[in-house]
């Protein structure tokens, strides 16, 4: 199942900097592990935002959700996810 999330991060000002390093370079790390996996299809930064636009190929909503829980920066977004399906016009045949 495809899925199309948009994550907006919101760090505390507070936070010191070294541990906000330290949650991005984990972030990262997972997030690349995860788009070599297919499971993290696309992602796209949102210009002028610390947030991005998303696809995820999971097996359903409840992986989906574990996946993203699992994100070291996952207690500092805002969440937003919408179900994909194939578009009958679509020329591509990863479209599932």
């Amino acid at each position: 199942m495809l899925f199309h999330v948009q994550m907006t991060v919101h760090l505390p000002h507070d936070m010191p900097a070294a541990q906000a390093d330290e949650l991005k370079a984990r972030e990262k790390a997972m997030a690349q592990e995860l788009q070599r996996a297919g499971t993290w299809r696309h992602l796209w930064r949102i210009a002028g935002r610390y947030a991005n636009v998303s696809v995820f190929d999971v097996a359903s909503p409840q992986e989906l959700h574990d996946t993203l829980s699992r994100l070291p920066l996952f207690p500092y977004m805002d969440i937003e996810v919408q179900a994909l399906c194939r578009h009958a016009s679509s020329i591509h045949d990863d479209d599932r």
